[in-house]
């Protein structure tokens, strides 16, 4: 069988091609520190089934492209879904935000009222 390759896919913005990373852990020859190294590969996915977050199994071909010399052989495990917390974050901090100014506000009518009746 061709030199196969299992990994995540990390992008799907391209039509018919999906970026692979693949992650392993490698001992250092002198100081026997393990550390993790990461390689980036394009693929073909003629179908456009492969989603980001997916774990496929890559194959290698026949030079398709510059970058591109894998093809898609099938998708192991389908993506559980992502977490945008950034915008999640953005959205509670404006929440927060307005809240804080209309408190501000409030504030400062009821102040204006108590000196309107003081004098």
């Amino acid at each position: 069988m061709a030199h196969t390759l299992i990994g995540t896919v990390t992008s799907d913005k391209r039509d018919k091609t999906i970026t692979v990373s693949i992650v392993s852990r490698e001992t250092h020859p002198l100081y026997r520190k393990q550390y993790t190294k990461t390689r980036k590969y394009t693929a073909h996915d003629e179908k456009n089934e492969a989603k980001v977050g997916d774990r496929v199994q890559i194959a290698m071909t026949r030079p398709l492209s510059k970058t591109k010399a894998y093809t898609l052989v099938k998708i192991i495990e389908r993506s559980h879904g992502t977490v945008e917390l950034k915008e999640d974050v953005n959205k509670a901090y404006e929440a927060e935000k307005i809240g804080a100014d209309e408190i501000a506000r409030a504030k400062a009518e009821k102040e204006a009222e108590a000196e309107g009746e003081e004098a």
